[in-house]
């Protein structure tokens, strides 16, 4: 990213652990696993590095416990729904101009398959709320 990019600064929650039941396979919702979510809050935080005050910044707190909610709330088939989700709430509950969300299934169950996990990823820009 560019320097001065509305973009450039961004708060990271790195290998938040949940254990939910998503997966189109019948034991993985039976069963469930394991999964590590990462986000990237994109925003202007300068007040907030200014003024050291936490209403000037997120709570990662409160995006920590958005997160969970989904991970472990009501299973859904794909990957790709969980990461859809968090985004949407992240950009509909918190003043930011953007937000990557990284979920990702350490121990899929593909047979025969020997991978460190598989994950999905997507970036998200949406009006920054005032």
């Amino acid at each position: 990213m560019r320097q001065g990019d509305v973009h450039s600064d961004r708060i990271i929650l790195e290998a938040m652990a949940f254990y939910g039941y998503h997966g189109v396979n019948p034991e993985e919702r039976k069963v469930g696993q394991s999964f590590t979510v990462d986000l990237q809050v994109y925003g202007d935080f300068r007040v907030a590095g200014r003024s050291d005050n936490l209403e000037d910044t997120l709570d990662y707190s409160e995006l920590y416990r958005l997160t969970k909610d989904v991970v472990e709330g009501e299973p859904h088939n794909l990957l790709e729904w969980v990461a859809e989700t968090i985004a949407q709430r992240i950009l509909e509950s918190f003043k930011v101009t953007a937000v990557a969300v990284r979920v990702t299934k350490p121990s899929p169950p593909i047979t025969g398959a020997t991978l460190k996990g598989v994950a999905v990823e997507v970036y998200r820009e949406g009006p920054a709320k005032g």
